[in-house]
């Protein structure tokens, strides 16, 4: 599996289309990222399963997450 991979995003706050770089070696991230166009905080879930190859990226703003 590659150490980086690029993907195409949808702010969850204004719509914008946002492409980021994420980097697959330090494992599974939890992150946070500014929309450029709105400057809101974007949350960022990377979860990697190394058993199928795959690389799930889970997106939403800051205010959504349930505790």
């Amino acid at each position: 599996m590659q150490n980086f991979t690029e993907r195409g995003i949808d702010c969850p706050h204004c719509g914008h289309r946002i492409r980021i770089t994420l980097d697959t070696s330090g494992g599974d991230q939890e992150f946070y990222d500014d929309c450029p166009a709105c400057c809101n905080a974007i949350h960022l879930n990377l979860k990697i399963d190394s058993l199928h190859k795959t690389i799930n990226l889970f997106v939403d703003a800051d205010d959504e997450q349930i505790f």
